[in-house]
């Protein structure tokens, strides 16, 4: 055992015999699965910390070691967007001389009690969270122990005073719906994303900002909102709109795969893109290129958001203050075939 203010590693063996519980509930704490109860889960995080730590326990102090852990947590499928920016930050801490304890997928998902435990954590030095669905609080409570991590594209405004990474979603929105009053289009329907997601109250301030500009006002009933922004809700979403006597003459998707569904939805009633509908989407990703016609669409930077989040974590872990701790990376509009002159009459 080491002295001072260094560690011991701690294994489940060590907590089970201290605190008299099974090593299958340790194991259950965490895991984070919540089929535990908040007595039993404290008793095993106290024990962990009594056993692992001689004095105060710090992180961060001086430069990395070679076998640092990272917890990279993305609880979602890693498609094409996720997927990039896990990648890039794996690639970036190797960069920097540490590996990746990645937890991705549905199964990241249901381990809701993660975060609390991380802290207590002997194997890793420091965290990247990618979208994290826990609430404000629980991140807060997480700094409060001292543990440095990392939120990328948080899903609501992060708290003053935790690091974050995102991409600038209002400007980028902006930027498209420029576009889009340049070519004469008024009546733009949305096709957006849950509504609790800061992007998608970011985006949707963005569309509204140039319309406002031409004497347009929202119209509510031109938006659609979705929990799960996947290929079948967009053309879903843009059948609704698109059956309306008074259909859009654009439509604007929270990602790029809503477009590729609007375009569906599109096709299949003989409406031709961009001749009588323009369609937009956002990110960027493989699939834009792929559809005929070619997205429009709004880049983000997803690989540079997972190396910033790496760099940032990495200043945090040698001692360096920040002097931003939200960093936003700038979007980029790129224009392709599906955007084109509003019709005369629809």
């Amino acid at each position: 055992m080491k002295h001072g203010s260094e560690t011991t590693r701690v294994t489940i063996r060590d907590v089970a015999a201290q605190t008299g519980l099974s090593i299958a509930t340790v194991s259950r704490v965490l895991n984070g699965r919540a089929n535990v109860a908040p007595q039993t889960r404290d008793r095993v995080l106290q024990a962990m910390g009594g056993l692992g730590q001689r004095g105060p326990r710090r992180r961060g102090a001086g430069v990395p070691k070679a076998d640092s852990g990272v917890y990279v947590r993305c609880p979602y499928v890693l498609t094409d967007y996720f997927g990039l920016i896990v990648s890039a930050i794996t690639e970036a801490l190797d960069v920097h001389g540490m590996h990746a304890v990645v937890d991705a997928g549905e199964s990241a998902w249901r381990r809701t009690g993660v975060l609390p435990t991380l802290a207590a954590w002997p194997q890793v030095t420091g965290a990247i969270l990618i979208l994290p669905p826990e609430p404000e609080e629980e991140l807060e409570r997480l700094r409060d122990h001292g543990f440095p991590f990392v939120v990328v594209d948080p899903r609501t405004a992060p708290p003053r005073n935790i690091a974050a990474v995102s991409a600038a979603n209002f400007a980028g929105a902006r930027r498209l719906m420029a576009h889009l009053v340049e070519l004469g289009h008024r009546r733009v329907g949305v096709l957006g994303g849950p509504m609790d997601w800061m992007a998608m109250s970011d985006r949707l301030a963005g569309y509204t900002a140039p319309l406002v500009g031409v004497g347009v006002y929202p119209a509510p009933e031109l938006v659609r909102t979705v929990s799960d922004p996947t290929v079948e809700a967009g053309r879903a979403a843009a059948a609704e709109l698109l059956d309306r006597p008074d259909r859009p003459t654009a439509l604007v998707a929270f990602n790029d795969k809503m477009a590729v569904g609007a375009l569906q939805a599109a096709a299949e009633r003989g409406i031709r893109v961009p001749h009588d509908l323009s369609v937009a989407g956002f990110d960027d990703i493989d699939v834009s290129r792929a559809t005929h016609p070619a997205l429009t669409t709004v880049r983000q930077p997803l690989g540079e958001m997972g190396r910033m989040a790496v760099s940032l974590l990495s200043r945090m872990l040698t001692g360096h203050e920040l002097d931003a701790l939200h960093v936003e990376l700038a979007t980029d509009l790129v224009v392709r075939g599906s955007t084109g002159p509003a019709p005369a009459a629809v």
